[in-house]
């Protein structure tokens, strides 16, 4: 693997999805793939913003490295969301990834019209999830440098 300089903190995932037992799986992947972030959980996108923020019960949390970010959500469309991290300066440098169950090519060509980094179709059996957050792992934490927080 290439060498990078490592980032001095530990990296902060914030995953936002509303379905209590894609929220386990997932946790439960990053766990077993050995993922050297930590991952943090949220159902709805006013909750993702008050994290990202940093306000209400989120105040003095670590803020977020990276997003996973469904498309359906029970409160606003997933690309809602998306949308105003985008356009939020202190928000927009994150890399938000799509995670979804939908491959509909009109989801995908959406997501990225409202700035998605990547877009991820989520696996259909466990072993397939973990070698997913293997790739994640991978590319964003071992490759790619992440903005610092701001």
């Amino acid at each position: 693997m290439i060498e990078q300089a490592k980032r001095a903190g530990p990296i902060c995932v914030l995953l936002v999805e509303d379905n209590p037992g894609d929220v386990r799986l997932t946790q439960k992947a990053f766990d077993k793939a050995s993922v050297r972030a930590g991952l943090h959980a949220v159902d709805n996108g006013k909750a993702a913003l008050d994290f990202l923020h940093r306000r209400g019960e989120y105040e003095g949390g670590p803020g977020a490295d990276l997003v996973l970010l469904d498309l359906k959500l029970g409160d606003c469309e997933g690309t809602e969301l998306l949308e105003q991290i985008k356009k939020d300066p202190a928000l927009k440098a994150i890399p938000v990834i799509v995670l979804s169950s939908s491959a509909a090519p009109e989801d995908i060509a959406r997501a990225y019209q409202h700035h998605a980094n990547a877009y991820i179709t989520k696996p259909t059996d466990f072993p397939s999830l973990i070698q997913a957050v293997h790739y994640l792992n991978d590319f964003w934490f071992e490759l790619a440098l992440l903005p610092a927080h701001s």
